[in-house]
């Protein structure tokens, strides 16, 4: 009679097979699907796959300045900079920086 932890110890290895099988068919897999593209005239903008790659250069939007002190500025976006967080490390008030 097969146990529980022989069956798991199956799972494991008929896994580990698989990835390594999968690990040696896609390169073929690849060579195929590019061979079809070409073939058939397909990009990847017709795969949709246009929206997921980003985009290179700076055509990005600008973000409005947030908080100042002096010459330091920061949009409120991502990590807090250093001069803000010093700032609030000796007591001061985010908002007090507030542009307005």
């Amino acid at each position: 009679m097969t146990t529980y932890n022989d069956l798991l110890k199956q799972i494991e290895s008929l896994t580990k097979q698989a990835e390594e099988l999968r690990k040696t068919e896609i390169s073929t897999v690849i060579a195929d699907i590019k061979d079809k593209m070409e073939t058939f005239g397909i990009t990847l903008a017709d795969l949709g796959a246009a929206r997921a790659t980003k985009k290179t250069g700076g055509s990005g939007s600008k973000v409005a300045v947030k908080y100042r002190n002096g010459s330091d500025i920061w949009s409120g976006r991502g990590r807090t900079p250093k001069w803000l967080a010093d700032a609030e490390a000796s007591g001061a008030n985010r908002e007090s920086f507030l542009v307005k």
